[in-house]
């Protein structure tokens, strides 16, 4: 499938020396849901504004659906903008609201009524139409900012950060109204988070940035599980990062900070290098069963974190901190001074370049 949003070398600075973007470049397939992801700062957010026209690169190339966005002021490109703060107008109705892009498109008031109803029937508040922003709630809110956004069929649809407000059953729930939206229009949608399981809930692929360069470009799990750099390892997930020494590459074996010599394997073991970080995720870690041979190691219990169906252990092995996460239910009577055997399997583990 050909590329939809073609990003070449974007570069962009405010103040003439730091790179808020360092040749970016990326790409977006016609009605893919992609994430940009990344701590403050690290250029998700100037990449997005980039494209919908509201800031200018320094250099680089935008191209959405083979148009060249270069001079196309932002009212022209035909792209949807969903903000942190909604934008909506307080005076008008969510009617009003969701009606507006459409009149300033000189489209006849009757038929972008019909339209505008059609939109807030799906985003669930076909009801709600002669309601002002204050009188609805922030999910309301959001709903009606995005059934602006799409109203007029936008070629791209960019979402910034729009949940952020949202408490956290509330931005679950609206995740998934995003999501099927997203999938029943079909629009090419690039949402901005800085959420990691928001990223990981509602994405085709997942661009992580960071200090204005990506990072890595990739599906969901690839990026949880094969992170290529120790910034996106910690960064996407809880994580516990070791040092590890291969010992023997055919053989698969490592000697690894805190848990002494382990199985790692065969095939990551020939291509990693000499020193590098080997990545175990806490859930990967499991409590060791008897006669358990495989990578065994004792973990001394500091805290014990319950989240109901799961529980966080976090402790150290050989004095070095680890964190595991096991079935809530396995941990019960579990308290800081415990020992508990816990083993991991080989292919569990991820080697990155340190």
């Amino acid at each position: 499938m050909a590329d939809y949003v073609d990003i070449n070398d974007l570069t962009k600075s405010y103040d003439g020396r730091t790179r808020a973007l360092d040749r970016v470049s990326l790409t977006a397939r016609k009605g893919e849901f992609v994430t940009f992801l990344g701590p403050s700062g690290s250029g998700k957010t100037t990449t997005l504004m980039v494209i919908a026209g509201f800031e200018e690169a320094d250099g680089g190339a935008v191209h959405v659906g083979g148009m060249a966005m270069a001079g196309v002021p932002p009212h022209r490109r035909g792209i949807g903008v969903v903000f942190q703060n909604y934008a909506l107008f307080p005076h008008r109705t969510a009617l009003q609201n969701v009606m507006f892009p459409l009149l300033m498109r000189n489209v006849a008031k009757e038929q972008a009524a019909a339209k505008a109803r059609e939109m807030l029937g799906l985003v669930g508040l076909a009801d709600y139409g002669d309601r002002h922003p204050r009188q609805l709630s922030g999910g309301q809110q959001q709903r009606v900012a995005l059934a602006r956004a799409l109203v007029f069929d936008p070629a791209l649809l960019l979402l910034d950060e729009p949940l952020g407000a949202l408490d956290k059953n509330l931005r679950e729930q609206m995740q998934l109204e995003i999501k099927r939206i997203q999938r029943a229009l079909h629009v090419t949608t690039i949402f901005v988070t800085h959420d990691q399981s928001e990223a990981m809930a509602l994405s085709d692929r997942i661009i992580v940035f960071e200090g204005g360069r990506i990072q890595q470009d990739g599906a969901p799990l690839d990026i949880y599980l094969r992170p290529r750099t120790e910034f996106v390892a910690r960064f996407v997930g809880d994580s516990n990062l070791l040092r590890a020494r291969i010992l023997d590459r055919e053989a698969g074996l490592a000697e690894v900070e805190g848990l002494g010599p382990s199985r790692i394997p065969v095939e990551a073991a020939r291509t990693a290098p000499a020193a590098a970080m080997l990545l175990l995720r806490p859930e990967m870690l499991a409590l060791a069963r008897e006669g358990e041979a495989v990578n065994p190691l004792t973990l001394a219990i500091e805290e014990v974190v319950q989240f109901g169906d799961s529980a966080l252990l976090i402790g150290r092995s050989n004095g070095v901190p680890i964190r595991a996460r096991i079935a809530g239910r396995d941990a019960q009577g579990m308290a800081p001074g415990a020992q508990v055997p816990l083993a991991w399997h080989p292919e569990s583990a991820h080697l990155i370049a340190s």
